[in-house]
């Protein structure tokens, strides 16, 4: 494959990015942008520098040549010192493989997607700064603050309404997030292609199946067996539904037909969503007035959380974790 093809066809898939598409250099994840393409150079600008930064046609073809000498592929660690934006770039061409967890960037037959545009990462903005409006974010805040105040990593010295309000704000962080990380997978599998990983600045995720069996109707398949000489006996088993509605008919104890194992657990009784908001306000005001005199608003504050304090103190026996035979 000669280079100016090669630079053709480069040319071509970067002018067909969107105007907002997102970049990560593949080692320091600096996130950047294409911000022009001109006859030997594309242009792009990082997200934190006013200026623009030229990326020159022979400097790929250098990397280009560099490539095509690698056999096992080029090691991104050999990049001169800001030339990262090249690789990512080059990745861009659909022969090029760049795979950011071994480093690498390699020629390929098969056609690739690169796994650092379109990391849909947002740019922040300079303006007022804006809570989002879901329950994990509230939750979360007030876990933050709890964790603040206690250590953590010494919960056998922690008191018992310390930790029962540590375990209730992560079981409740924990049902929101699943139930906004469920949301977040169904947009992703729109935009995943199969065995083609996208990363982002924190990890990288990739589109996958899952194969699930349920048996059709019992005397269908039971009679399928049957022509085949699998005797009924060989895929019979016990069900433990009707096993219960025999016990409710005889005399028999549960004990003898199960095997009973008893554990103790905590179980989240009920949450006092009226203190929960208390503490959340405080916590806002606290981060709203920053930059302000506060003074003021820090007594009202802590007069607030001792009052919460006050209200939410209890005694409780201890919970163990313990496990019995029946």
């Amino acid at each position: 494959m000669s280079f100016s093809m090669t630079w053709n066809n480069l040319f071509d898939n970067v002018e067909e990015l969107p105007s907002d598409a997102t970049l990560l250099t593949p080692l320091s994840r600096k996130p950047f942008r294409v911000t022009d393409t001109q006859e030997h150079r594309i242009l792009i600008s990082f997200r934190d520098d006013d200026g623009t930064v030229p990326l020159q046609r022979e400097q790929f073809e250098t990397l280009f040549q560099r490539v095509e000498d690698s056999r096992q592929g080029f090691d991104l660690d050999r990049l001169p010192p800001d030339a990262e934006p090249y690789a990512t770039v080059m990745s861009l061409h659909p022969r090029f493989e760049l795979d950011d967890q071994e480093g690498t960037l390699s020629e390929t037959e098969m056609p690739t997607s690169s796994p650092l545009v379109d990391a849909h990462e947002v740019d922040t903005e300079k303006g007022k700064r804006e809570e989002p409006d879901i329950p994990v974010y509230a939750d979360t805040l007030l876990l933050i603050d709890a964790l603040e105040r206690h250590d953590p990593t010494d919960l056998e010295g922690m008191e018992t309404p310390a930790l029962v309000n540590l375990y209730t704000l992560l079981s409740d962080v924990q049902r929101n997030a699943n139930d906004l990380r469920q949301d977040v997978r169904s947009v992703l599998l729109d935009r995943l292609h199969h065995d083609q990983p996208v990363s982002g600045q924190y990890g990288s995720v990739q589109r996958t199946s899952r194969r699930n069996r349920s048996l059709r109707d019992e005397e269908e398949v039971l009679e399928i067996l049957d022509e085949e000489g699998i005797d009924r006996e060989r895929v019979t088993s016990v069900d433990s539904s009707k096993v219960d509605e025999a016990l409710e008919v005889t005399e028999l104890a549960e004990s003898d037909v199960y095997e009973i194992e008893e554990s103790e657990y905590v179980r989240k009784a009920e949450v006092d969503e009226d203190e929960k908001e208390s503490r959340l306000q405080g916590l806002k005001d606290r981060l709203a007035a920053t930059d302000e005199d506060t003074d003021e608003l820090q007594q009202e504050i802590e007069e607030l959380e001792q009052r919460i304090d006050d209200l939410t103190s209890f005694d409780s026996a201890s919970t163990f974790h313990t496990k019995s035979g029946g």
